[in-house]
């Protein structure tokens, strides 16, 4: 199969921790890979296996880190 263009808006938590390693395994075969995330998460990280884009969502770093 030829390689194509993925858009990935993953949850954050458990659901990313997984799918992070399929995400990674598919730019490794080929495939262009764009995760769009907000800016305050817990898990989802910038990586050099795929382009992210992030955008900035209603509560602060501060706010989260207060709330857990």
């Amino acid at each position: 199969a030829a390689a194509g263009k993925l858009l990935v808006v993953p949850v954050d938590g458990s659901h990313w921790l997984s799918m992070r390693e399929v995400v990674e395994m598919l730019q490794q075969k080929g495939h262009e890979v764009v995760v769009v995330a907000p800016e305050v998460s817990l898990h989802i990280k910038p990586s050099k296996n795929f382009v992210m884009k992030m955008f900035s969502g209603p509560i602060t770093q501060e706010e989260m880190e207060k709330d857990f």
